[in-house]
């Protein structure tokens, strides 16, 4: 009877044992996360966007030189933040040539362009990939006006900075994630989702291995429809392809962020067809899962009044910061996202 009693008594302290690890490895993720989003700023956005977004970058139209030189902008803050580019040494751009840029560009005659890469390595499963995606150009100068593009996509080019920057903070800390990130900065978006194209018809990474693609484009400002309640963003594409993408990203905003996640634009009957239209949508129809973020339109899309000084950084950060959190868990959980819907194409 002794025995038995103390044979159970073992029983049932092993399994609060494990329970407790189990508690305690939860609560130290969940810190560790909080900690590192925390990094995000609206400052540090702003400081970045005011530069990316400014007239010195002509509007950076593909292969036009403001385009140019924001590739060499996002370059060289990666070469800052010790970022390595996975294309190895000191080139970071994968070249998009114009031959390939002609044949599927909507517009006129274009030039040699490039899009800019870089990565982090998983610390356990360093073979699968997640991107991180958001598209460097925008519309030039026209009539004398330069289109500066401050939310479309400076917003998007720059959350992708300050995600990256916290990615390398959590790596010198030792909490670096399991799953690699590849941080993809496209070119040629305005004229036909073009960079994005090179990109999965020429991969660096197969794309068997890239596990999910969450492309922001356009997170900086509030459509007409939110005036009143701009605590929002709209997802499109979660759960088209995989079920689990979408409750992660539910999870993520419910545990940290508490926006609005608004999933009009999801439907499939929505006229707009936004889901077709920005650059995770050459990542789905490879049947890998995505999230787009998106604001919305506004009365400064696609003008010349597009500028930085409308960005609202207070959203803009807490938006990045979903962005964050929602890749933080896809990139350190056991298992790989499942796809379980079939692309629609």
């Amino acid at each position: 009877m002794k025995n038995t009693l103390f044979t159970f008594s073992l029983i049932i302290f092993a399994a609060c044992s494990s329970s407790q690890n189990t508690a305690s490895k939860e609560t130290e993720n969940k810190d560790n996360t909080t900690k590192y989003a925390a990094t995000i700023t609206a400052e540090n956005l702003k400081t970045h966007l005011y530069i990316f977004a400014s007239d010195e970058f002509e509007g950076r139209e593909t292969g036009k030189p403001g385009q140019k030189k924001a590739v060499k902008y996002l370059k060289d803050f990666y070469v800052s933040q010790e970022i390595k580019s996975p294309l190895g040494g000191d080139d970071y751009y994968q070249e998009v040539p114009a031959e390939f840029l002609n044949k599927n560009a909507r517009g006129a005659e274009l030039k040699d362009s490039e899009n800019v890469l870089a990565f982090i390595k998983g610390t356990e499963k360093p073979d699968e990939i997640i991107v991180i995606s958001a598209h460097l150009d925008h519309e030039g100068v026209k009539d004398g006006k330069v289109y500066n593009g401050a939310d479309d996509d400076g917003s998007g080019s720059m959350a992708i900075l300050e995600i990256a920057e916290a990615f390398k903070k959590a790596v010198k800390d030792g909490k670096g994630p399991k799953r690699s990130i590849l941080f993809l900065h496209v070119t040629g978006e305005e004229k036909g989702l073009l960079g994005s194209k090179y990109y999965t018809e020429n991969p660096i990474f197969p794309l068997a291995n890239t596990v999910c693609n969450l492309n922001i484009d356009m997170i900086g400002r509030v459509d007409k429809a939110h005036k009143i309640d701009s605590n929002y963003v709209y997802l499109i594409g979660a759960d088209k392809l995989s079920t689990q993408l979408h409750q992660i990203s539910e999870d993520a905003n419910t545990n940290y962020t508490n926006i609005n996640l608004d999933y009009k634009y999801n439907d499939e009957n929505d006229p707009n067809r936004f889901y077709y239209r920005s650059d995770h949508y050459n990542f789905a129809k490879h049947n890998i899962p995505v999230i787009f973020y998106f604001n919305g339109t506004h009365e400064d899309y696609h003008k010349p009044t597009d500028t930085p000084d409308k960005i609202e950084y207070n959203l803009l950060e807490k938006r990045t910061r979903l962005i964050f959190y929602t890749a933080w868990d896809i990139a350190n959980r056991e298992e790989r996202l499942t796809v379980d819907t079939a692309v629609k194409k």
